[in-house]
């Protein structure tokens, strides 16, 4: 067995890889401060995996593309756990990838020699954005579809070459199926291998340079480090609070959660703050300390708990998939993802230039020159700061957006329309004749339980009620004009047409100028009312007949 492993040494040199690799020297030992970089990559290779298995199963066309989704989540064993997986594990690499900014700033690990490590770094994140941004659209439904309209209008603002830009991305004037699969492509293909090309070179320079020194007071840079992320998501929490009925449940878990996990961490610094203290003191630096086996411990740790809080966002809240795109049907919902909802509250802040290319652009130049900025203590300090409010704008933002959400009526009727119709077409699915060939969508357009309430807004609401709304789920705000045509020609609204009282209600003819002068409220009171025994049972049976001739 050796003369094997010999053999494979002197061909591979695998023993220096692995050497490298497992016994790598950190400075100062291992901490957890330095797991993020590990999440990362776990994060990134679970990605991968799922998205490779989703592939598999998943058909790039507008005719399809929802289709094949649906099969995942609903045909394929194990699919909606896959699918779960890798929608939350996206959501928390965003996560990730902020809290590794924050250890880097505090850290100064992006000072002289590591300036292009930390643009790699700031790359990285864009591309996962980007990727978010992408995938969003690949479903094909509703929400996504029209999300992906907000972005691309946008991206048609760009100075000089907006609609050239749109064209290219769009793959022509309106969104449709070459859209999908450029998306794709992007999602798959380029983003992806952009990804792996970055993540190569971080690593390259991370190892060039080796790992930023611990500092010298290391246990006063931890209380930084957590006490800079805790005064953040207690921002965060009190907003959470004061806008707890319109934020997702999902995110309200997700803040108090990290929230708690800070003040934890906090308590336990503040408590052993002296003892820490008087371990530096008495070492001018803690020893160092291989890769293998303390920090992979630590990272193994820290992997295993972002698993299983994905695996607990999946159980608990699973992936929704809303209703097949319609592009000839408008969407008042669209949003993009909660991490791009700060940008969509700068937009309805701000003109379209400022909220979306000026105050994005300066801040992002602001973190881009950081490594110049952070030369001095003071811009060091600087830097620190710029961060912490950065993180509570994007708050801040993000909660003003979901609060101007929930206040809008027309956004909750269309997020209420679209729940409706989502679980509908999956009904629909599931009947004996299934998907046609033409998409799901056809199920909804030729499906009268969908179109009815629509043609009712469409044409009647502008008058008519039904059971007091516009038929979507709108209340009206105007004085009714009209009758309520819930029941209509029912056995009970057709006895109350009869019924002088009821005639008189707002919800028949009381709120018309027919009321005025009516022959017919004349003729109920005056004649109707003065019908024998025998009559009165011929009028109820003709209620009965009438009815049933409407059906």
């Amino acid at each position: 067995m050796r003369f094997l492993f010999n053999w494979l040494d002197d061909r591979t040199g695998y023993r220096r890889i692995v050497k490298e690799s497992l016994f790598e020297n950190i400075p100062g030992g291992a901490r957890w401060r330095y797991v993020w970089g590990s999440t990362l990559t776990f994060a990134i290779m679970v990605q991968f995996i799922t998205g490779i298995i989703l592939w598999m199963f998943y058909s790039p066309s507008a005719t399809s593309a929802w289709e094949s989704v649906y099969y995942i989540q609903n045909e394929v064993t194990g699919g909606a756990l896959l699918r779960g997986i890798h929608h939350w594990m996206s959501q928390f690499m965003i996560v990730l990838l902020v809290l590794h900014l924050v250890q880097v700033v505090i850290d100064g690990a992006y000072k002289a020699p590591r300036e292009f490590n930390f643009w790699f770094g700031l790359g990285l994140l864009g591309i996962t954005l980007a990727l978010g941004l992408t995938g969003y659209l690949l479903p094909w439904d509703q929400k996504g579809f029209w999300a992906t309209e907000v972005a691309t209008n946008i991206v048609a603002n760009t100075p000089l070459i907006g609609d050239q830009l749109k064209q290219l991305v769009v793959g022509g004037s309106e969104a449709g199926h070459h859209t999908l699969t450029r998306f794709f492509a992007l999602h798959a293909g380029v983003l992806p291998a952009a990804l792996v090309g970055l993540i190569v070179l971080h690593i390259y320079l991370f190892r060039k340079h080796g790992i930023t020194a611990a500092p010298r007071w290391s246990a006063a840079a931890a209380r930084r480090f957590w006490w800079l992320i805790f005064l953040v998501m207690c921002f965060a929490q009190a907003m959470l609070v004061w806008n707890w009925q319109y934020v997702p449940r999902e995110m309200g878990i997700g803040v108090s959660v990290i929230t708690g996990i800070c003040l934890l961490r906090v308590i336990f610094l503040q408590i052993r703050k002296r003892d820490l203290e008087e371990e530096d003191s008495r070492k001018p630096r803690p020893g160092d300390a291989c890769f293998w086996p303390d920090q992979i411990l630590r990272d193994a740790i820290a992997c295993a708990a972002v698993l299983g809080a994905v695996l607990f966002f999946v159980w608990q809240f699973g992936t929704e998939l809303s209703s097949p795109a319609d592009p000839s049907e408008n969407y008042a919902a669209a949003r993009p993802d909660w991490y791009y909802m700060s940008l969509f509250a700068l937009l309805k802040e701000f003109e379209l230039m400022v909220g979306a290319f000026i105050i994005p652009g300066v801040v992002a130049g602001i973190v881009f020159l950081m490594p110049f900025i952070g030369k001095t203590r003071i811009g060091h300090g600087f830097n620190l700061l710029f961060l912490a409010g950065v993180l509570a704008g994007f708050v801040y933002y993000t909660m003003v957006a979901f609060r101007h959400d929930w206040e809008s009526e027309d956004h909750r009727t269309a997020v209420e329309a679209a729940h409706r119709d989502a679980e509908r077409v999956k009904v629909l699915a599931r009947g004996p004749n299934g998907i046609p060939p033409e998409g799901a969508i056809t199920l909804l357009r030729t499906d009268p339980l969908t179109q009815g309430p629509k043609l009712f807004a469409q044409n009647c609401a502008s008058c008519h009620t039904y059971d007091g709304h516009d038929g979507m789920g709108r209340e009206r705000t105007e004085e009714q004009t009209a009758a309520d045509l819930h029941g209509f020609a029912n056995r009970e609204w057709v006895a109350g047409i009869l019924s002088p009282e009821s005639f008189k209600h707002p919800d028949f003819l009381g709120a018309t100028k027919l009321i005025e002068d009516s022959k017919m409220l004349e003729f109920l009171e005056e004649d109707l009312s003065e019908l024998d025994e025998v009559d009165k049972a011929d009028v109820a049976k003709m209620v009965v007949a009438l009815s049933a001739e409407a059906g």
